[in-house]
C-alpha cells in the first residue's frame, strides 16, 4: 500500500517510515519545511535513499497542501505534532495551530480524498495523573498542560469525524516512547548525554513521577498494526509495558547503562508547575494485546543499552549543559 506519514522527520516518525519501507510499502513522508532542506532524522536514516520513499517538505497547518499530500495514498499515519510539554507553557498558541488545526486539516483531507485508514497519534499525557492504575482506555482525560489539552482536542476531533462522517479513524495512544534519535528535551537523552560526557552531576526536574516506557521499535510496530488490523475503525487503543518506574529510578538505570557514578540532582528550573505535573502514567495494555496482537519485545534495560550505544556515536548532535524546554 501507499502510506502518507506526517511528522516523518521526527523521532518516532522516522522509525515508522523505516518499518513501513521494511515491510514493502511505498511511503510519502512529510517533514517540516525548513530553509536548509533538511529531512530531519530521515537525513541520516538508512531509508534516505530507498526507492519507495518520497519526501516532501511542508507543514500540517497548510490545509491545501495536506489535501495534495493525501491524494493517492491508501493509509495516513498522522504523527506531526509539537510535543515538548515545557515549551507548551511558553507557546500554547503554537500547539493549538499544529496539534489541533493540523489534525483538523488531515481529517478534512482524508474526508475529501477517501483513504482506507487514518491513524491519529495521541499520547498518554491526555490522561493526566492516574485516578486509578493501571490506566485503561476508559480513564478520564485531563488537560494538565497546554500540550495535553491540544492532544485531547485532536483526539476528540478524530472521534467526531468517525461519528459524523464515518471516517475510518483509529486513535493510537503511546505511553512514553524512548530510543535512538529522541530529542534532548527528554529525560533519557538528557541523562545519557551528560553521563557520556563525563558529568559528575546530572540535573533533572521532579524525580518522583512514574512513567511507563516503550522502546521506539515497539512503538513503530504498533503503528503498522494499527494501520493494517481490520475492523478497528473508531477505536482508541493505547499501549505500553504495563510497568512504571520513577524518573529518579530511570535516571539511575541510565547511569548504570554507561557505568557512570554521577550524582542525580533535582533543580527547580526543570520542574513543571505543581498542578501540571503528571504523577503516574501506568498502562493497562490488555486492549492492544487483544485487538492488535501487540506486546513489547524490548525490555527497558535492553532499550537503554541500545539508546546509549546510539548516543555514543552521535554526541555531537546534542548541546551539552543546555536545558532544552
Amino acid at each position: 500500500m501507499k502510506y502518507l506519514v506526517t511528522g516523518a522527520g521526527g523521532f518516532i516518525g522516522s522509525h515508522v517510515v523505516e518499518a513501513l519501507l521494511g515491510a514493502g510499502h511505498e511511503v510519502r513522508a512529510l517533514a517540516r519545511y525548513n530553509g536548509r532542506g533538511s529531512w530531519g532524522h530521515l537525513d541520516t536514516s538508512p531509508a534516505a535513499t530507498h526507492p519507495k520513499l518520497d519526501v516532501r517538505l511542508g507543514d500540517v497547518t497548510d490545509a491545501s497542501m495536506m489535501r495534495t499530500l493525501v491524494d493517492g495514498c491508501d493509509v495516513v499515519l498522522h504523527l506531526a505534532a509539537l510535543i515538548g510539554i515545557p515549551y507548551s507553557y511558553h507557546a500554547p498558541a503554537s500547539y493549538i495551530a499544529t496539534n489541533v488545526s493540523g489534525t483538523l486539516n488531515i481529517l478534512e483531507a482524508c474526508r475529501a480524498t477517501p483513504v482506507r485508514r487514518v491513524v491519529v497519534t495521541s499520547t498518554s499525557e491526555v490522561y493526566g495523573t492516574a485516578r486509578y492504575a493501571p490506566i485503561d482506555e476508559k480513564h478520564p482525560l485531563q488537560g494538565q498542560s497546554p500540550y495535553s489539552a491540544s492532544k485531547i482536542a485532536a483526539d476528540k476531533l478524530a472521534e467526531s469525524y468517525f461519528c459524523s462522517f464515518d471516517l475510518p479513524v483509529v486513535t493510537l495512544r503511546p505511553f512514553n516512547t524512548y530510543g535512538p534519535r529522541q530529542s534532548a528535551r527528554a529525560v533519557i537523552p538528557t541523562v545519557l548525554t551528560q553521563a557520556l560526557n563525563g558529568a559528575s552531576e546530572i540535573c533533572l526536574g521532579n524525580l518522583d513521577p512514574k512513567r511507563d516506557l516503550t522502546f521506539v521499535e515497539d512503538t513503530a510496530r504498533a503503528f503498522l498494526l494499527a494501520a493494517e488490523t481490520p475492523g478497528i475503525e473508531g477505536e482508541v487503543i493505547h499501549f505500553g509495558q504495563g510497568e512504571a518506574v520513577t524518573v529518579g529510578e530511570l535516571a539511575q538505570k541510565c547511569l548504570d547503562a554507561v557505568s557512570s557514578k554521577a550524582r542525580i540532582t533535582s533543580v527547580s528550573e526543570r520542574q513543571r508547575p505543581e498542578k501540571s505535573e503528571v504523577g503516574l502514567l501506568l498502562c493497562d495494555p490488555a486492549k492492544a494485546r487483544r485487538v492488535l496482537n501487540w506486546t513489547p519485545q524490548v525490555s527497558l534495560d535492553e532499550g537503554l543499552r541500545r539508546t546509549a550505544d546510539y548516543l555514543r556515536k552521535n554526541l555531537g548532535q546534542y548541546r551539552q549543559g543546555h536545558y532544552v524546554v
